[in-house]
């Protein structure tokens, strides 16, 4: 099977210079081993993605150089390639998800949600399961009659472990460090992780390259493969990019967005600039065969 990876970015606003940072390590990394490259637009929320930002995306990175082999904007074998168009496909996996009897509905809010996940000082992380969990078939069927539900995964305590290309060994206890998550909200539409997992298996990814921030995300989703039968990629997560605050690159905030970017720099300076982010033994746009293997561990702070 060819390796092929991806960029899969949300067109929630003008890209920045850390959602280009990826899109590069992913460009990089699948040319070094002769894979194909797709780009997906993750539009789940009908409320937050959609034009124009889609079209800058593009835009955007032809400007700077970049191709990719099949996805929006040139099309392939593996359509649709915008998220909001493919729920039927993400309906099978939640049915099959169903039948396994590892989802749940759950009537927590978004604010106890956010506040079990976080930590008190001084204690250890155990996100663990949702008291959504446990409820008895008749306080189910009671709060249905009030609010429609979302769906959860019941994750179990298991560890997953992987090899990540940049990162190196990882180990993570399902229960402990991911807790059960969404994977359909109340509205219907469905979360991150299954769309996600549902997507990389289907168009084909073997390689999956993205921010450090999403890795524990590889553990819920290698586990969500094995549940579904799909094949699993390898994966590759780059350091952060980082404000001299410590804050993380954001698009609501306009940090470096392209805008700014496409004024300081030429398409050539920029991919050079971003090379040296990646901590890349010397210059250039030639990759060679386990590139990223090579790139810096450390998130990087950038001058804005």
């Amino acid at each position: 099977m060819a390796e092929k990876g991806r960029f899969a970015p949300s067109p929630s606003g003008r890209m920045h210079l850390g959602n280009l940072f990826s899109f590069y390590a992913a460009w990089l990394d699948a040319r070094s081993v002769g894979g194909r490259l797709v780009l997906r637009m993750e539009d789940l929320d009908p409320d937050r993605t959609g034009e124009p930002w889609t079209s800058r995306i593009v835009e955007d990175l032809r400007w700077l150089g970049l191709d990719w082999d099949e996805g929006y904007g040139v099309g392939g074998p593996d359509g649709p390639y915008c998220q909001r168009e493919r729920a039927a496909l993400y309906d099978a996996a939640f049915a099959g998800l169903q039948s396994l009897g590892v989802v749940y509905p759950c009537w927590c809010s978004r604010a106890q949600r956010l506040a079990a996940s976080a930590p008190h000082p001084g204690e250890e992380r155990d996100l663990g399961r949702c008291p959504c969990r446990d409820l008895s078939r008749a306080e189910r069927e009671a709060r249905a009659l009030v609010k429609a539900p979302a769906w959860k995964v019941a994750l179990p305590h298991e560890t997953i472990r992987f090899r990540d290309l940049i990162q190196g060994e990882q180990s993570f206890d399902l229960s402990r460090d991911c807790g059960d998550f969404v994977i359909r909200r109340a509205d219907g539409v469905y979360g991150y992780q299954l769309a996600v997992t549902v997507d990389d298996a289907l168009m084909g990814v073997t390689r999956v390259v993205r921010g450090r921030d999403l890795l524990d995300s590889a553990a819920r989703q290698l586990w969500l493969m094995e549940r579904l039968g799909y094949r699993k990629p390898v994966y590759a997560h780059v350091p952060l990019l980082l404000a001299a605050d410590g804050r993380r690159l954001s698009k609501r905030e306009r940090d470096l967005d392209m805008e700014t970017l496409r004024r300081r720099f030429s398409p050539e300076g920029l991919r050079k600039f971003l090379w040296g982010l990646l901590g890349l033994p010397g210059e250039g746009d030639v990759p060679g065969d386990g590139l990223l293997s090579k790139a810096g561990r450390e998130d990087v702070y950038v001058e804005l």
